[in-house]
């Protein structure tokens, strides 16, 4: 049987992190499993190897894609060949590899490349001699032979696209956090560990702003039906299941629960461009003018009497120049936040929204703008109110009763 562990930056960083990790490698050893372990760089910025000092020593785009791709794969090398050493010196028989190296093909977008094939060949050689493969996550090679990394998050998505290619009974994403959890601990102070989630939950979680997992990784896993575990490097818990929703529905524990979580996404601007008087072609030209210049807009509302959205702070800006070059006079709500209130079970589900406007009101918190889906329902509040506004929806929806 074999198991594919991810172990991310915080999980390396020092002797004492990778102890925990080389225990959760001997115990799934132990227990007849062949391991497969992806590897982040060790650590954040300001320690040695970490993806953002590396960044530091280019000092910005002093680098051409190519060769920043080249640098930035240094740091998951570097944790794979030092695991490599701890595993031998514990007299574990090992390998570690290069995402190249382990079979993971991509396209040639440095810097965001896409995973196009996982050829597991060479793995499944060195499982079949009863070594551990730490691969380097977060990278891999085009066909003729470049160096690519995947983006942000890309060591979760090497993971479980090598648990896919390679027929994993299961996927461990290890972090520094016990699994996921019901709000950010930081900002709900009775947030509670969810002990399963659906795919499609814990992608809308991840796209909303909950950072445990990437939700392209998430994607790929659902697509292979490989369940994922998020669990901490520094304890046994089980952490959270990630898995199909028929799956979760069958397992001990489960109630059938509205709203399973709560992600932010802070750092938001509302733009708003009147329509009325405008000419005929003023949404096409708005939108195509945002992507042209590469602005990813959100909070999408069109009506015949205006244009509202939002943007990036970080985009408010070059968004706000665009809208004034094209004669337009744009209203301009900055220092905004998007509350998403996520779970499959809101689906068709009656008084959803009424729970929310009523939470929200009674701590008088203005809604600015909502949208919804068939798993999500956003709100749009001003950033000073965020933290009350999940506190307060956190407490609507009982998810301080999670178990």
């Amino acid at each position: 049987m074999i198991m594919v562990q991810k172990f991310g930056g915080t999980s390396l960083t020092d002797e004492h992190s990778r102890q925990h990790v080389l225990r959760h490698i001997s115990r799934e050893r132990e227990a007849g499993k062949r391991v497969v372990v992806v590897v982040s760089a060790m650590g954040r910025r300001g320690e040695p190897y970490a993806t953002d000092t590396l960044l530091e020593l280019i000092g910005g785009n002093s680098l051409p894609d190519r060769e920043k791709d080249l640098l930035l794969s240094c740091g998951e090398i570097i944790s794979a060949a030092k695991m490599c050493s701890l595993l031998n010196q514990e007299g574990i028989p090992c390998v570690a590899l290069t995402g190249g190296q382990a079979g993971i093909l991509t396209d040639g977008r440095f810097g965001s490349a896409r995973i196009s094939k996982v050829d597991p060949a060479r793995i499944l050689e060195h499982l079949a001699e009863d070594k551990v493969v730490i691969v380097a996550g977060f990278q891999g090679v085009t066909e003729d032979g470049e160096t690519t990394t995947l983006g942000r998050g890309g060591s979760d998505t090497s993971a479980t696209a090598l648990g896919a290619a390679l027929g994993a009974s299961i996927v461990d994403i290890y972090t520094d956090v016990d699994g996921i959890l019901t709000a950010d601990p930081r900002l709900v102070g009775d947030a509670r560990p969810l002990p399963f989630v659906t795919y499609e939950e814990i992608c809308n979680m991840a796209y909303n702003g909950a950072k445990v997992i990437h939700p392209r990784a998430v994607e790929v896993a659902m697509r292979a039906g490989i369940p994922v575990r998020v669990r901490s490097t520094f304890s046994d818990n089980e952490g959270t299941l990630v898995t199909s929703a028929e799956h979760v529905r069958g397992r001990i524990g489960w109630t059938d629960r509205t709203v399973t979580g709560l992600a932010h996404v802070k750092g938001v601007t509302q733009l708003s461009v009147e329509t009325r008087g405008g000419p005929p072609d003023l949404q096409l030209r708005v939108f195509r003018a945002m992507a042209q210049n590469s602005i990813s807009v959100d909070f999408i509302n069109v009506t015949p009497a205006e244009v509202l959205f939002t943007v990036s702070q970080t985009d408010e800006e070059l968004a706000v120049r665009l809208l004034h070059e094209m004669g337009f006079d744009p209203r301009i709500l900055s220092g905004c936040a998007k509350v998403s209130v996520i779970g499959g079970g809101m689906n068709g589900e009656p008084g959803v929204m009424a729970r929310i406007v009523e939470a929200l009101t009674t701590k008088n918190i203005t809604i600015l703008q909502s949208a919804d889906s068939n798993t999500t329902i956003w709100v749009l509040v001003a950033e000073d109110d965020m933290a009350n506004a999940l506190q307060a929806l956190h407490t609507a929806f009982g998810l301080h009763q999670a178990s």
